[in-house]
């Protein structure tokens, strides 16, 4: 029986009814706004560098880890999903997952982490914030503004997929979004629409799913340690019953798919409760929770998973060994950076070069940040060591 897509839920977003652009512009003859903005998304120059930009392990550490492309791709794949089966606008949904790690830097945590140190006094370093600043300021590939000049519905996506952040505004790192926000205002003391609540959740299931996946091939942990971990493990138990005869890396791949669907399921039956009765996406927003949420019963179990992953993969000596590295890596070009802004690329000098000391490290912030992991190896190597002079 072929599937049918649902009708338009009445919580969803209408493309056609969108509060618009901050630079107003004819509209595409061929896209909706919200499709609009996923191209200009996954044309920008921040999202192809996200092809080797860490997850977990550092980009040149093997060819068939994730990386912030391959997961920001399997986030936008659940997210729209989820958003058809929802009845949401899953070009919404889909844009909003594909952007929300356009600010992580290189080096996945251990890469944000070293930022905000270094960018202790001057403004502070928060990769949320980071994504906005990508998308409405640092990307310049048009000719009348600078940014993507995305919907209002993507921006708030972007910076509330999460829940409401206005208590957030008065830390350092957040004063770009306080700025933004007092000339086009993105109500962010609300709940942000249904199709980001989606996204948010699809990061949630993407990662976690993939985590366990890596951390298998990579040998941090046996798939048999699996067995007794909750949300995991009874999808092993079962793909092993199912399939006695199969290898184990095909048994792994199988059970992860089978949590992938546990999870998706259970998101879709606790939103379709949460949802019974909203009659416009302006109820999501007027909302004191979330709408798009796991059940009770997941967030234990995913939870108890996460700790496992944390005790057995993150905090593993192999990923602190590189994490240690990474952070060295940032440290040492930041400070080189700093007292040495003739070295960065001419046009990143330049811009140093006219600001004050909050200015000229948000610069070199900005540069680092953009850097691919590999990108950010090779250029500490040519700084610091000196066979390349011969």
């Amino acid at each position: 029986m072929a599937l049918t897509t649902p009708p338009r839920a009445l919580f969803a977003e209408n493309p056609d009814a969108s509060r618009g652009r901050k630079v107003a512009e004819p509209e595409s003859r061929t896209r909706t706004p919200f499709a609009r903005d996923r191209d200009r998304i996954i044309h920008s120059t921040a999202f192809r560098r996200l092809k080797e930009k860490t997850q977990v392990f550092v980009a040149h550490e093997g060819d068939h880890f994730r990386t912030r492309l391959t997961h920001s791709l399997e986030v936008a794949q659940i997210a729209r999903s989820v958003a058809t089966a929802l009845g949401l606008d899953a070009d919404l949904a889909e844009t909003i997952a594909l952007a929300h790690d356009l600010g992580h830097p290189p080096f996945g945590h251990a890469g944000e982490d070293e930022l905000q140190v270094q960018m202790q006094g001057f403004g502070g370093f928060d990769h949320n914030v980071q994504t906005f600043r990508v998308v409405t300021k640092l990307e310049r590939r048009y000719p009348r503004f600078d940014g993507l000049n995305l919907t209002w519905e993507t921006l708030e996506g972007v910076i509330k997929h999460n829940g409401p952040v206005a208590d957030k505004l008065d830390r350092p790192s957040w004063a770009a979004i306080a700025e933004f926000d007092a000339d086009y205002g993105l109500r962010l003391g609300t709940w942000a629409s249904a199709e980001a609540q989606v996204a948010a959740l699809a990061d949630d299931i993407a990662y976690n799913n993939h985590d366990v996946d890596d951390g298998v091939e990579a040998g941090l942990f046996f798939l048999k340690e699996l067995l007794d971990v909750p949300l995991i493990g009874p999808h092993v138990h079962s793909a092993m019953a199912d399939f006695p005869d199969c290898d184990q890396r095909i048994i792994r791949l199988e059970a992860v798919r089978r949590m992938i669907g546990a999870m998706v399921d259970d998101v879709m039956a606790e939103t379709r409760r949460r949802a019974d009765g909203l009659k416009s996406a302006e109820e999501v927003r007027n909302l004191d929770h979330a709408v798009v949420a796991f059940s009770r019963d997941m967030v234990e179990d995913l939870s108890a998973l996460r700790t496992f992953l944390m005790e057995r993969m993150y905090r593993h000596w192999k990923v602190n060994r590189t994490r240690s590295q990474a952070r060295r890596i940032l440290a040492e070009m930041f400070q080189l950076f700093m007292h040495e802004p003739d070295v960065l690329p001419a046009d990143w000098g330049e811009r140093a070069a006219t600001r004050d000391e909050a200015g000229k490290a948000r610069v070199v912030c900005d540069y680092i940040a953009g850097m691919t992991d590999r990108f950010a190896i090779e250029e500490h190597r040519k700084l610091f060591h000196l066979d390349v002079l011969g």
